[in-house]
């Protein structure tokens, strides 16, 4: 079967200046080989550090940044490739929902012209049709149809969120980029959200892209987990299997301090030492090796490849 989305060793460098005297080029590597697929309506967690490239890898799946290299599917085809009608269709199949609601909603606008907003740019809707459509939208999403005449700084950040979920459902996408999107908001209200989130999965089908620090959340909400380093995959798989089991070194810092698998037991701290090294000039060999607990000879000199290891891709000389 054919994933909705397949991304084959996307590579994203960004050319920077570096000098007091002159310039001279240097390359940043958000994002160097990486490659995952989503199913049709399934989640797939992508977690890592800040700086890890998961975030620039989300950009480059809607469009708001070219790749260097590497190929983009969606629904089997192309993306890169593209005409101008097949750009709009994948505009219109593929959404976001971003971390922050307080930025991410216009102030000025009222909400009723902030979902409406996609219907009014891609669709020949009627003004009457697009408001049946908003309240569909709100009523889907846990808010009462008063709410088309306020302003977002009449509501919390909770409710906010939820009005950027349904002007991403606004025009019936298949997947929605989800970009930290409960980070931002007050713990008691994160459930909530991803509750909603869950829900309407299932009504609706729709594949999610989950990014978050958050790895109990993505623990909860994903089917697969993808974990980055320093933009490269070191462990992909399903989300019990990495989340509960992980076997690459960092996959194992990241998860065991964050779900423990004795809740009564002490807390771990992850076995991590120092700062993630720069994408200006990545370590050679593994990426990982100057953090590692497990380093061996091998790490420095030799990147390892993805291999299978007990059901998941494993990067890693340990395996």
């Amino acid at each position: 079967m054919t994933p909705l989305l397949e991304v084959e060793r996307l590579t994203k460098h960004f050319a920077v200046r570096r000098g007091l005297f002159g310039w001279t080029p240097h390359l940043v590597r958000a994002v160097d080989a990486v490659s995952f697929a989503l199913a049709a309506g399934d989640t797939l967690g992508l977690v890592g550090e800040s700086g890890c490239g998961k975030t620039t890898t989300s950009r480059l799946i809607l469009g708001l940044e070219r790749p260097t290299a590497g190929a983009i599917r969606f629904e089997g085809r192309d993306v890169l490739a593209h005409d101008r009608e097949g750009r709009r269709h994948y505009r219109r199949s593929v959404q976001a929902v971003f971390q922050d609601p307080y930025a991410s909603l216009d102030p000025r606008m009222r909400v009723a012209t902030i979902v409406a907003e996609p219907l009014v740019i891609n669709t020949t809707l009627t003004a009457d049709a697009r408001r049946r459509r908003v309240a569909e939208l709100l009523e889907m999403v846990g808010l009462p149809e008063r709410s088309t005449a306020l302003f977002p700084h009449e509501f919390s950040g909770g409710q906010r969120q939820r009005i950027a979920i349904a002007r991403a459902l606004a025009l019936e996408p298949r997947l929605i980029v989800l970009d930290e999107p409960v980070s931002a908001l007050d713990v008691s209200i994160r459930a909530q959200i991803l509750n909603l989130l869950t829900d309407l999965q299932k009504r609706l089908g729709v594949s999610y892209l989950f990014i978050a620090h958050d790895l109990a959340a993505v623990a909860h909400m994903s089917r697969s987990i993808a974990v980055m380093y320093l933009g490269q995959i070191v462990e992909w798989g399903e989300a019990d299997l990495v989340a509960l089991a992980p076997r690459h070194p960092y996959t194992q810092a990241l998860f065991t301090a964050a779900l423990p698998a004795d809740v009564d037991a002490p807390r771990q701290e992850p076995a991590l030492s120092g700062e993630v090294p720069s994408p200006l000039a990545p370590p050679g060999g593994c990426r990982f090796h100057t953090r590692c607990p497990a380093v061996m000879p091998q790490c420095a000199t030799q990147e390892p490849a993805l291999r299978s290891v007990d059901g998941r891709l494993v990067a890693c000389h340990l395996y």
